[in-house]
């Protein structure tokens, strides 16, 4: 075996993609430096590709243990465990109640005579002289879903875009819930909403939810401070530094909580937000003490530790209160899971050992983005994370299903691969790395099923065969996007389609609306309004961005006329008159068997520019930045907006 061929088997054994498929279809044959600095990462001994053949001796050669790190007991059924050997041994299970479970060790399995209950318990086990754990996770086939046959709509916002007449900066709560009220009183059941996390708001800002400080915690800025004037003119951006401002004004006076409205993990949350203050944000140039973990008062702003003590408690109990009023009236928040975290973050340095250093997540080039992604957060390591049972996803998870209705994944092909990129390389030079999906998705059902939350993953874009098949078996949504879908129906006959602006010589029938399996939208908040669209405001903007050339714009601009030409024939109706084009597809998602359907609320009056442009900078466009154009006091009131909807809800309700 030559030294490419033991580097490439090296990275097969642990789970790293030596061959891929790019969005553009392209086949792609990962390079040695890439293999090389990602198996490093993963924890192979090696520094350059001559040492591939001893690194991977070195890790064949590896105890491989009494027991995996981790179990799944689908259904409480614990698969039979071969262990090693042929001596007496002992195992029982400890579970998280703190009751022991003994069991049965015949020709050398090991068996449960009985179902585990739903849990995160401990497997301990006695042989050959070595005492070995591993972390059972017994989880439901299926993620919860509301008895019955429901069709339901709900709308979508980014929170802090809301402005009402009464509102500060940026939207609050009390704006979420007047918004939930509204919809409610028309029908609606859910109110999607972006990550509600917590980001850095001092200079400079850092605006993205999907960027957060941690995801075991809540922004300080949704907070109801109750009411404050609004500028009659309506700010060009969102100031998250004013917003800051203001919430640190009107908590100023407030003690910090008692004791018993605290947990360890939330001080030491505020000891990091205080130390921070500081020392810097970047905790990898703080002192050796402080960077690993240790926090001295000499370290600690207490003013800062004070303030995010008590912003987080009144942020639990106003989520809290809110999630109790809606639930009482059927109505319900839908939040995000954001699938990484900012890399000077909380969650970063508390736990150092779980996440990659060196290395970004990202996406391959596509053909929205043919220099592909880099999205600027470290991975997971999925070795550390099994070592650990998990327990960080599984908080992670929690922490929103205990307040949401429906609980939607970015990302959710991060269940079974994540694409990596080392720093200093080029995205294009990244690679996928695979993850253990089996035991990812036994944690999502069983918080789902722990907290009576639907799950919807959001599989757009590249793929994979697992995802694919792991959503239905587990009862999980994806997402249908009629915007894709319709620029899905160009794709065959490409750019000679596009061209003609007719009908093909043979029909060319677009892909059929959302079945039940799928949550149905127009857009989401990384892709162009209803308007945009229509109008290609996004390709302009990624030709100003450097996204796309100006010589590739023509074949977009036709594709898109393409994409919007068929999807009004089969709505049956003009794309001349966008407010009924709207509205007929609007109604047309509604008749769909979808189970949920959700507009952006912007969408319903044509707002033209998009909350996010992908792989652009805050110094090439104010993603996250933009206020809605509108008061919601005047959205409430506006009659072609409630006609919009009263169309929506009555083809929920006809089909």
């Amino acid at each position: 075996m030559n030294e490419l061929e033991s580097l490439h088997s090296l990275a097969e054994q642990m789970g790293v993609y030596t061959h891929y498929v790019d969005g553009l279809d392209r086949a792609v044959t990962v390079g040695p430096e890439t293999l090389v600095r990602v198996c490093a990462s993963l924890g192979a001994p090696i520094t350059k590709p001559a040492e591939a053949a001893e690194a991977l001796r070195a890790w064949n050669a590896r105890d491989a243990g009494l027991v995996p790190p981790v179990l799944v007991a689908w259904d409480g059924t614990l698969p039979p465990v071969v262990i090693p050997g042929s001596g007496p041994a002992h195992a029982e299970i400890r579970l998280e109640t703190g009751d022991v479970l003994p069991l049965e060790i015949a020709t050398g399995e090991l068996r449960s005579g009985s179902p585990l209950p739903f849990g995160y318990h401990c497997l301990t086990v006695e042989a050959a002289g070595e005492t070995a754990t591993c972390n059972i996770i017994s989880a439901p086939e299926w993620a919860w879903r509301r008895p019955g046959s429901h069709r339901s709509w709900g709308v979508g916002a980014q929170l802090a875009a809301l402005r009402s007449a009464r509102s500060r900066s940026l939207g609050d709560l009390r704006d979420l819930e007047s918004t939930c009220r509204w919809a409610g009183e028309r029908g609606a059941e859910v109110a999607m909403v972006l990550p509600l996390l917590p980001t850095f708001n001092s200079d400079p800002a850092e605006p993205s939810p999907y960027s957060p400080v941690s995801r075991l915690f809540w922004s300080e800025l949704i907070l109801d401070l109750g009411s404050s004037h609004v500028p009659t003119e309506p700010p060009s951006t969102l100031d998250v530094i004013r917003a800051d401002a203001e919430v640190r004004a009107a908590l100023a006076g407030l003690p910090a909580p008692a004791p018993a409205d605290l947990d360890e993990e939330l001080v030491r949350y505020a000891q990091f937000r205080g130390a921070q203050a500081r020392l810097g944000r970047n905790w990898r140039v703080w002192p050796a003490a402080a960077r690993a973990g240790a926090l001295g008062s000499e370290h600690i702003d207490p003013e800062e530790e004070r303030f995010h003590l008590v912003a987080q408690v009144l942020a639990r109990r106003q989520l809290g209160e809110l999630r109790r009023r809606l639930h009482d009236e059927g109505f319900r928040l839908g939040l995000d899971l954001a699938v990484g975290v900012h890399p000077d973050g909380y969650d970063t340095w508390s736990r150092q050992a779980l996440f990659a250093a060196g290395m970004s997540v990202g996406a391959p080039p596509d053909a929205g983005f043919p220099s592909g992604q880099d999205w600027g957060f470290p991975p997971v390591l999925p070795e550390a994370s099994r070592l650990e049972g998990h327990r960080y996803l599984a908080r992670s998870i929690a922490h929103q299903t205990k307040l949401a209705g429906v609980l939607r994944v970015d990302h959710v092909m991060a269940w079974t691969r994540l694409f990596w990129v080392p720093h200093g390389l080029e995205v294009s030079e990244g690679t996928y790395v695979a993850y253990p999906d089996n035991e990812l998705f036994a944690i999502l059902t069983l918080e789902s099923v722990r907290h009576e939350c639907e799950v919807a993953g959001e599989n757009l874009g590249t793929v994979p065969p697992q995802i694919d098949e792991a959503l239905p078996r587990h009862r999980i949504w994806g997402m249908f996007l009629a915007q894709f879908e319709a620029w899905r129906a160009t794709a065959p006959d490409g750019i000679e389609l596009a061209q003609e602006f007719g009908p093909p010589s043979e029909p060319l029938p677009l892909p059929g609306p959302p079945t039940g399996a799928d949550i149905a939208l127009f857009g989401t908040h990384d892709t162009p309004t209803f308007a945009g669209w229509l109008a290609g405001v996004d390709i302009d903007e990624r030709v100003r961005c450097g996204l796309l050339t100006e010589g590739a714009a023509p074949v977009e601009r036709l594709r898109r006329e393409a994409s919007i030409r068929w999807l009004a024939a089969e709505l049956d109706c003009t794309p001349d008159d966008s407010e009924e084009f709207l509205a007929v597809m609007l109604e047309w998602l509604g008749r769909s068997d979808s189970p949920l359907v959700i507009p952006w609320l912007e969408n319903l009056w044509l707002e033209p520019e998009g909350v996010n442009l992908p792989g652009t900078s805050s110094a090439q466009r104010p993603n996250w930045q933009r206020p809605m154009s509108r008061l919601l006091d005047d959205v409430f009131e506006d009659p072609e907006v409630g006609g919009l909807i009263q169309r929506l809800d009555r083809s929920r309700r006809d089909g």
